[in-house]
């Protein structure tokens, strides 16, 4: 009966952990959505933001570096609620700076606010592990933090442009309403109770050897670098390639994300709950194989629509089969590695997605096909990897079952 009471509550509360998720994923995709917008507002061209963002996300790694092998789970409640208290702060001092021509005092908020947003996301799934810990949890609060996410973008879409009480509104306007969910979030965040689970910093920092030492843990590091980056790659600077490179107005554009990635957590919900082959190389090949064809149609074509077709396709393919992808490799892990574990993997996501960011910026004077053909090279390496991942757990799933075979055969004989 306790046992039962025990998982009820750390049910609970891995729900309160989600809602919390839920405000500051809206609070951050209706900011997000808009940001580069609001940067080019303010005179940054398109190279300025891409080189900004990379920045920021190169610094995030050292501060996820920091958390994952100096902070114990146990403070991983109370070092999030501070960070959600100072990126509202920030915030504020943002919402202040649109068209003063600060760049130095624009350029910190930023590096600022993309910082924050990568800590609360790299410790999300470390606190949730504290309670449970399984493929559906670590696919639910992924599709928690991607369905919101467009919620915000949503949001946005239905403001930016309106008159309400007699104020036009603008992407400082949307700044201002992502606050009051980001302070929704905190709020949240202060009132759940998480059971101290403390561990030895150096059996976190033990991890870090672990991954050394497993050719599949290795891997799949390099795999979710290169699968960020030929992402990122694409589609880092996507508000800028829809309005100025695809000619979409910003309310169009806005729409036009929001129903892409709206649909596209329904296909990943389906996907995972019904349309997951049981073969894994059929269900990589359907994720990326698919998308890197269409990366390679839309180079050949050169042509605006079926380019805006591809970009619609790795919308819409972004989510499908995460449990597949990633939840395998990073359910192997024990709890008391699991944050300095979760932080090496968000260390090489990051890494990769600031990489892509300014892989983008880079190409993106020299047009769509530059961008789209960039990323479909990197997939080609990305995908090789996949495959290689997939076949070194299915050697070590028969390993293991003919180890346990032959232990049986073993104790029969001496019976």
């Amino acid at each position: 009966m306790r046992h039962i009471r025990q998982k009820s509550h750390n049910s609970r509360t891995a729900n309160q952990i989600l809602v919390m998720l839920a405000f500051f994923s809206v609070s951050a995709g209706l900011w997000a959505n808009f940001r580069q917008l609001w940067l080019q507002e303010n005179s940054y061209s398109a190279s300025d933001i891409s080189t900004l963002t990379s920045i920021a996300t190169f610094l995030s790694v050292g501060g996820v570096l920091l958390v994952g092998w100096k902070l114990r789970p146990s403070a991983l409640k109370s070092f999030m609620t501070g960070i959600l208290a100072f990126r509202l702060i920030n915030s504020a001092v943002q919402l202040g700076l649109n068209g003063t021509g600060q760049v130095f005092v624009i350029n910190l908020c930023t590096i600022i606010e993309i910082f924050t947003g990568y800590m609360i996301v790299a410790s999300v799934y470390p606190l949730l592990t504290t309670l449970m810990k399984s493929n559906k949890i670590y696919s639910k609060r992924k599709l928690v933090e991607y369905l919101f996410r467009d919620v915000g973008v949503l949001i946005g879409g239905i403001l930016i442009g309106q008159s309400m009480i007699g104020l036009n509104v603008d992407y400082n306007v949307c700044l201002a309403v992502s606050m009051v969910f980001l302070a929704m979030a905190m709020v949240t965040m202060f009132y759940i109770r998480v059971k101290p689970t403390a561990s030895s910093s150096c059996r976190q920092k033990s991890a870090f050897r672990y991954i050394l030492k497993s050719k599949i843990q290795t891997c799949y590091m390099l795999y979710a670098f290169l699968s960020s980056t030929s992402f990122a790659t694409a589609l880092g600077l996507k508000m800028l390639i829809m309005t100025n490179l695809l000619e979409f107005s910003a309310s169009t554009a806005t729409n036009y994300l929001l129903i892409g990635g709206l649909v596209g957590d329904v296909v990943g919900m389906v996907a995972l709950k019904y349309f997951t082959p049981k073969n894994d190389y059929i269900t990589m090949t359907l994720k990326f194989g698919i998308r890197l064809g269409a990366y390679i149609i839309a180079v050949l074509a050169d042509n605006p629509f079926v380019f805006l077709l591809a970009f619609t396709w790795a919308m819409l393919s972004e989510t499908a089969y995460e449990d597949v992808s990633d939840g395998h490799y990073i359910n192997l892990v024990d709890n008391q590695h699991q944050l300095s574990y979760n932080t090496t993997k968000h260390v090489m996501n990051y890494l990769g997605e600031a990489t892509g960011v300014l892989f983008c910026g880079w190409m993106y004077n020299y047009g769509l096909s530059a961008i789209f053909g960039l990323a479909a090279t990197i997939m080609v390496f990305q995908m090789a990897i996949a495959y290689y991942l997939i076949h070194l757990r299915h050697r070590r799933c028969h390993t293991r079952h003919t180890a346990s075979r032959l232990r049986y055969d073993e104790r029969l004989l001496e019976e």
